[in-house]
């Protein structure tokens, strides 16, 4: 038998069989979609955590409070004035910046209500950080008081078509601090271009104040919740690292974006490997299906075989045969399953506001696996096919 006489068969067989092929089919797809939906979202967000580590710059570094203890986190605490002092005298680091982070305010302007973060920072913060770019006004200077820089989305929400809010503009924020609530006007001078978060400044939802009013405002007094730096060169930034942890040792947690994106990159791998083993036991079990469903056809086409046999085919032709079509049935399945899986995966980044790149690579292995998977299973169940008797076969009933 040549190999399309062999391939027709086996399309004649399941075309004969179509709600078997039918189930096998499901089978394959729910776990192709399931693997390529979850994994390409685990790509997406790995995409959209190093593109938010890419915008703080390659040679920034961020002193974070606290030491990280196994399964506890970070645990937090606050920097001051002394600490602030080491890590700019520290070798290699060219300039260090305070920030108050970790507050809140509301306010309700033109009859609109914000509730948001509120960040503290120096004017040397928009030196060290070059991709905090002004749109439209100006940055701190020395001396500044009562004024606020706004996000971009705060000046104008996703939902309006115009500013709500402008240069000049003033807005009185309300914050509970210490029990009381607390009041204070600022005047706006600048409005950020958007930029997207960055290592957790979410600056595009946020305001940001000189950092005495922040202090005096939030009764903090000489204290901060991180202190980010910056090395002269991509090259000093390990440098610079190692000099900071070895003067402040335990008290801090300092993290560049290198070394931010090898713990993301670990994070998301493991749980991309989690929600791929997960995925993958749908497939598994599709296989078990496939090698029922197929054992349950060689008994039931036995005579077939056996005539087949009869009249010349080859062990090689039947087995051929029977593995066409669990091949067939993972290569429309896998195929199947992966555009079904893009859709999973592109309407999951809508309803969670993430970008889902599609990878050509995920779905030829997602169709490449479910079509070994479907030979695998259809092994056992083709090499029995292709052994039976012929003469044994044509007395079957």
């Amino acid at each position: 038998m040549n190999l399309l006489d062999i391939l027709l068969m086996s399309t004649q067989g399941m075309r004969e069989r179509k709600f078997r092929f039918a189930l096998n089919l499901v089978g394959i797809l729910i776990g192709c979609t399931a693997v390529t939906g979850l994994v390409s979202v685990t790509q997406g967000l790995t995409d959209s955590v190093t593109g938010q580590l890419e915008v703080f710059g390659p040679t920034n570094i961020i002193v974070i409070p606290g030491e990280v203890h196994q399964g506890q986190g970070i645990v937090a605490d606050t920097l001051d004035w002394r600490e602030l002092d080491i890590i700019e005298r520290t070798a290699k680091v060219e300039a260090a910046t305070p920030i108050i982070a970790n507050k809140y305010c509301s306010f309700t302007f033109k009859g609109r209500s914000f509730y948001t973060d509120v960040y503290g920072v120096t004017e040397e913060y928009a030196e060290i950080n070059k991709n905090t770019v002004i749109e439209e006004g100006r940055n701190f200077v020395r001396g500044d008081t009562a004024v606020v820089v706004i996000g971009a989305n705060i000046a104008k929400p996703v939902d309006e078509d115009e500013r709500v809010i402008d240069l000049g503009d003033r807005i009185k924020i309300k914050s509970t601090v210490n029990d009381v609530e607390k009041e204070l006007t600022l005047r706006v001078i600048g409005i950020l271009e958007a930029q997207g978060s960055s290592f957790g400044f979410n600056l595009d939802d946020s305001i940001s104040t000189p950092l005495q009013t922040a202090q005096q405002f939030y009764e903090v007094g000489g204290e901060f919740d991180f202190v980010l730096a910056k090395a002269a060169t991509i090259e000093e930034v390990d440098a610079a690292i190692e000099g900071i942890e070895d003067r402040l040792g335990d008290r801090v947690t300092v993290v560049s974006s290198e070394s931010a994106m090898e713990m993301v990159g670990s994070v998301l791998g493991t749980i991309q490997s989690v929600l791929g083993g997960i995925a993958g036991i749908s497939l598994l079990v599709a296989g078990v299906g496939i090698i029922n469903t197929m054992t349950v056809s060689v008994m039931e086409r036995t005579k077939e075989i056996g005539t087949m046999k009869a009249v010349g085919a080859k062990s090689g032709d039947v087995l051929f045969m029977f593995l066409s079509e669990a091949m067939v049935t993972g290569l429309v399945g896998g195929a199947m399953g992966a555009a079904f899986g893009f859709l999973l995966g592109s309407v999951i980044g809508n309803f969670i506001d993430l970008t889902v790149r599609p990878s050509m690579s995920l779905g030829l292995f997602v169709v490449g696996f479910a079509v070994v998977t479907s030979i695998l299973s259809g092994l056992y169940p083709a090499w029995r096919a292709s052994n039976l008797n012929p003469v044994e076969a044509l007395r079957h009933e």
